[in-house]
């Protein structure tokens, strides 16, 4: 059974106006994946999110577990993203797979060489718990 993930409302609401998005045709495969995982997500007001969810503009310090490696991301929405500067969308599948998840869960997603799994090490920040409304 897939844990539960919680998404803010006005998340919620920004992810699903990117499905209308012309400029995104080609990514309509990533697409599909987001759409299927907030469709089963449990949507919360942004004041009532608990501090230890990714939610969107939030960092977190990832580990991967194959390697030991860590990484610092930022989950953007895919006109902010730039992975030289740590920005990853929503759209990538990493991206898809942090959003809505906790510290300290481990996360995986598919890519061509295999199944990529990292856990959740810390988030460092997340605007709704810094008080920021986006």
């Amino acid at each position: 059974m897939e844990k539960a993930i919680y998404i803010t409302s006005l998340d919620m609401e920004r992810l699903r106006s990117l499905f209308d998005d012309p400029g995104l045709l080609q990514q309509r495969p990533y697409l599909r994946e987001l759409e299927q995982k907030i469709n089963w997500a449990v949507e919360v007001l942004p004041a009532e999110i608990p501090p230890d969810i990714i939610t969107m503009n939030s960092t977190a310090r990832l580990i991967d577990l194959a390697t030991d490696e860590e990484m610092t991301l930022t989950l953007v929405y895919p006109d902010q993203a730039n992975i030289g500067e740590g920005r990853i969308s929503v759209l990538a599948p990493i991206g898809t797979a942090m959003l809505g998840c906790r510290e300290g869960e481990t996360i995986e997603w598919e890519m061509p060489d295999g199944t990529q799994t990292m856990k959740i090490g810390r988030i460092l920040h997340q605007p709704e718990a810094a008080g920021e409304s986006l």
